[in-house]
């Protein structure tokens, strides 16, 4: 991808927050823009990403939308860093905008806790499960060529949970209806549940499997994702997927629900050791 060929990310990112701020404020882009004496093209372009802010730029609108200086701080480090293209830039041209942008905040992350409900998480897949995944989300509707990029973005973010330095922790539960539903062939499903056992034999990651015998539970509803980013200021995300939308969480009392949910998921889950007997069991079944 060219360098200077559409917005990046970090980019898109910043002008949702800023459409977000205003529509908090009830305003409307003629009544942003008038109060901070710009024409109503300029805000919409800045929200729209096709252009980019200064710092006193930003400073002006941060001040009408009277946002306190901690999240200050973080929208100012992503503004400075809004032109910086990331590897997943380069597969914009085959990405949906939501995901390229889920990646960016994925790399941002210093933590993050999921459940899975279908499907074993995509950090945690062999590259045989997720061209299987891959191929049935699409269906059947785009060439092999954009499937296989795609699995190769999937593989590409499982690096934040094996590089050497500062590896991203992650701690997983997953129901055990996404461990016995069979993705692909015998051998596909022999190799994703090696590859658990792999991950969870490592010290940033823990793997922890919820048993049918459970019954309902507090994610009932679905799978999610909260994730915990590096900077202090920057507040925690609830990443929702549905088969057409994504959803991003972030008031403090659906948050805390979340949080909720997941500590008692994990309380309800077999211990890290549990798991992985049991995935190791079912291994054996599958040979």
């Amino acid at each position: 991808m060219a360098a200077g060929r559409g917005p990046t990310v970090r980019r898109r990112r910043l002008a949702g927050e800023l459409r977000r701020l205003r529509e908090r404020k009830a305003l409307t882009l003629e009544e942003a823009a008038e109060r901070v004496g710009w024409s109503t093209a300029k805000v919409s372009r800045i929200e729209t990403a096709r252009v980019g802010i200064t710092s006193p730029d930003l400073t002006r609108l941060l001040d009408l939308y009277e946002l306190d200086a901690s999240k200050r701080t973080a929208l100012h480090a992503l503004a400075r860093t809004a032109n910086t293209r990331g590897w997943w830039d380069a597969y914009t041209d085959s990405l949906p905008s939501d995901y390229a942008t889920y990646i960016q905040l994925e790399v941002d992350t210093a933590f993050i806790r999921s459940f899975d409900s279908m499907l074993v998480h995509g950090l945690l897949q062999t590259e045989d499960y997720a061209r299987e995944v891959i191929r049935s989300a699409l269906m059947a509707l785009s060439p092999p060529a954009e499937i296989e990029r795609r699995v190769e973005v999937r593989m590409t973010r499982q690096n934040l949970l094996l590089r050497q330095e500062d590896p991203i922790r992650f701690w997983a539960v997953i129901d055990e209806a996404a461990l016995t539903r069979r993705v692909g062939s015998e051998a596909t499903m022999q190799g994703q549940y090696a590859k658990l056992l792999e991950f969870a034999a490592q010290d940033n990651i823990t793997i922890q499997v919820l048993p049918s015998t459970a019954g309902a539970h507090p994610a009932t509803a679905g799978t999610f994702a909260i994730l915990e980013f590096r900077e202090p200021h920057d507040p925690d995300v609830v990443y929702v997927e549905s088969m057409t939308s994504i959803l991003y969480v972030e008031s403090d009392i659906e948050m805390y629900r979340y949080t909720l949910a997941f500590d008692h998921l994990r309380a309800a889950a077999l211990s890290p050791d549990e798991s992985k007997q049991l995935i190791s069991r079912m291994a054996e079944q599958s040979s």
